[in-house]
C-alpha cells in the first residue's frame, strides 16, 4: 500500500468515527409518527386529569367548607303591595300579594318544602343546597354569600312584586331549580277541586304537567312553576337558558339549566292571573292563562265579559247579556238549522207511517225515507253544518269561564256567592238539564231507533251529572244559552208555519 492510499484509508476511518461521534452526542432525536400519536394521547390524559382535578378539588373544598356552620335565618322583604319570607337556604316560606285572592301556602299545596335553588360545580352532578350568610338587610332587599360554594347573592323586592334574585361566582356552576307541590283534593284548604295543580314550563310553548304525574320536557326557557286555584308562582329566566325539567310522582319537580354560569338572574313572581296584568307584567305570562285550541276567539269573549260587566256591575248580568249578544250574532246560522229542523218536524207524521208499514222491510223503508225527504225538502243533516259552526264559539265560551280570574269571589244573586265555584245546591245545573231536555223534545229524530231516540232523552241528565261540580258560572252560561235557543228555535217555528 502505498502512501496514497494509506493516507485515504486513515481519512475514511477518521471520518466515520467523526461522523459516528457526531451522530452519539450531537444529532437531534428523530421521533415516530407513533411515539407523536403516543405523546398526544399522554399530553390529552394530562390535561382531562388536571380538569379532574380541579372538579375533585371543588368538591373537596366544598365538602369542606360543608362544614362551616352558617346560622339559619328567615328574612322578610316587604313593601306596600308585597312581601315575600325566605330562608338562608333560598326556601320560600310565604310569598304575598294584595291582589291574590288564595294564598301561597293553599296554591303550592303544602308540601314540605315548596322552592330551593341548588348548584354543581361544572361537569360536576353533585347538586347542593345553597346556604347563605346574610348581609346588608334592607326592607326590600338583602345580599349575602355562600361560603361552601363562593356564591354571591342579592334579592331585591320591586314595586310590582317581582323578587330579583342575582347570583355570582367565580366558577362556573351548573343550576337546578326544585319546585315542591301536591295534589290532594280532600285537604280541607282545597277551595277550587275542580282544577288540578299542574306545573307550568314556557319554552316556544306552555308544556304543562300534573302534579303527581311523571313527565319530562326540555327547550329554551323563559319561565317555569306551579299553576292552581287561578294563581301562579313562577321563576322567570333573563336570557331563555337550555334547561330541561322532570316532573315526578312524588310531587317534585326539578328544572335543571344544561349550561354552567357564573352569572344567574332571575324573578321570582306571585300572583293572581288576571289576563290583562299578566301581559301588562310581560316575559308572555298571560299565556298561563289556559284558553285551549280556541283561544284567538276566547280572548275577545274575555273582552266582551269584562266591557258588559263594567256597565251592570255583576259578572253574572255580563254572562246572561253577553250570552244574548252572542246568540243575536249568530242567529243567521241557526236560523238555517232551525228552518232544517221545522221541515223536518213536519214530516215527522208522514215519516212514523212509513216505519209502521215497512218495519219488516228496512231497505224498502230507507228507500221511501229519502224520497219522502226529497219530496218535502227536509234534510236530516241541515241542520249540523251550522251547529258545528258554533262549535268553537261554545268552546272558546266555557274556556274563558273555566279559567276567568274575574269570576273568583263574584257573587251573583241569593244563593250563589262566588261563581267560581259550583252552585252549593245544584240548582243551575238541574235548571240546564230540564232546559237540554226541553230542547231536545223539539229537535224531530229522523232515526227509527228508539234506543237511539231514549240515548238522546237520557244525554241532558248525563250532562247534568257531567256539570254538577264544575263552576257556577259555566252552569248559568249554558242554562241561559239554553234557554235563548229554545225561545229562538219556536220563533222559527212559528214564523214558518
Amino acid at each position: 500500500m502505498n502512501g496514497d492510499q494509506k493516507r485515504t484509508f486513515l481519512f475514511v476511518i477518521l471520518a466515520g468515527l467523526v461522523l459516528f461521534t457526531w451522530q452519539l452526542f450531537f444529532a437531534p432525536q428523530k421521533t415516530s409518527v407513533t411515539e407523536l400519536a403516543k405523546e398526544k394521547v399522554i399530553e390529552t390524559r394530562k390535561v382531562e386529569a388536571a380538569k379532574n382535578e380541579v372538579v375533585q378539588k371543588q368538591d373537596t373544598q366544598i365538602e369542606n367548607n360543608t362544614n362551616v356552620v352558617v346560622e339559619e335565618q328567615t328574612i322578610t322583604l316587604s313593601n306596600e303591595n308585597h312581601s315575600i319570607t325566605f330562608d338562608n337556604f333560598l326556601r320560600i316560606k310565604d310569598f304575598k300579594n294584595s291582589n291574590s285572592q288564595f294564598n301561597f301556602e293553599s296554591t303550592i299545596g303544602h308540601p314540605k318544602e315548596s322552592f330551593k335553588v341548588q348548584v354543581a360545580p361544572e361537569k360536576s352532578k353533585n347538586f347542593r343546597d345553597l346556604q347563605f350568610q346574610f348581609s346588608n338587610i334592607t326592607e326590600t332587599s338583602v345580599e349575602g354569600f355562600d361560603p361552601a360554594q363562593n356564591v354571591k347573592v342579592i334579592l331585591t323586592l320591586t314595586e310590582d312584586g317581582r323578587v330579583n334574585l342575582g347570583l355570582n361566582s367565580t366558577a362556573a356552576y351548573s343550576y337546578r331549580l326544585f319546585f315542591g307541590g301536591t295534589n290532594s283534593d280532600d285537604e280541607k284548604h282545597e277551595t277550587n277541586n275542580h282544577k288540578s295543580r299542574e306545573f307550568v314550563f314556557f319554552s316556544s310553548k306552555v308544556l304543562r304537567a300534573k302534579v303527581g304525574k311523571t313527565e319530562t320536557g326540555e327547550g329554551a326557557l323563559k319561565w317555569a312553576g306551579v299553576d292552581y286555584n287561578y294563581h301562579l308562582f313562577s321563576m322567570i329566566f333573563k336570557d331563555k337558558p337550555n334547561a330541561v325539567f322532570n316532573a315526578y310522582e312524588s310531587g317534585d319537580f326539578f328544572v335543571e339549566l344544561t349550561t354552567p354560569t357564573t352569572a344567574f338572574n332571575s324573578d321570582l313572581v306571585f300572583l293572581k292571573k288576571d289576563y290583562d296584568k299578566l301581559m301588562a307584567f310581560g316575559d308572555k305570562l298571560e299565556l298561563s292563562v289556559d284558553f285551549g285550541f280556541f283561544g284567538i276567539i276566547a280572548v275577545p269573549i274575555l273582552r266582551g265579559l269584562q266591557f258588559f260587566y263594567n256597565y251592570v256591575g255583576n259578572y253574572g248580568l255580563a254572562i246572561i247579556v253577553l250570552t244574548f249578544v252572542i246568540r243575536m250574532l249568530m242567529f243567521p246560522l241557526q236560523y238555517k238549522s232551525f228552518k232544517s229542523m221545522k221541515k223536518m218536524q213536519k214530516v215527522q207524521p208522514e215519516l212514523q207511517k212509513l216505519r209502521e208499514k215497512f218495519k219488516d222491510d228496512p231497505a224498502r223503508m230507507q228507500k221511501e225515507t229519502m224520497e219522502l225527504f226529497k219530496k218535502s225538502g227536509a234534510n236530516p243533516l241541515g241542520g249540523c253544518l251550522p251547529l258545528i259552526l258554533q262549535m268553537p264559539v261554545f268552546f272558546a265560551f266555557y274556556q274563558v269561564l273555566y279559567n276567568a280570574v274575574e269570576l273568583v269571589g263574584a257573587p251573583f244573586y241569593l244563593w250563589i256567592f262566588d261563581l267560581s265555584q259550583k252552585d252549593p245546591y245544584y240548582v243551575l245545573p238541574v235548571l240546564m238539564g230540564i232546559a237540554m231536555f226541553g230542547q231536545t223534545k223539539l229537535n224531530p229524530s229522523a232515526s227509527a231507533d228508539p234506543n237511539q231516540q231514549k240515548i238522546m232523552y237520557i244525554m241532558p241528565l248525563i250532562f247534568c251529572f257531567m256539570m254538577k261540580d264544575l263552576p257556577a258560572g259555566l252552569n248559568l252560561y249554558i242554562f241561559v244559552s239554553t234557554v235563548f235557543g229554545i225561545a229562538q228555535q219556536l220563533y222559527v217555528y212559528k214564523s214558518a208555519e
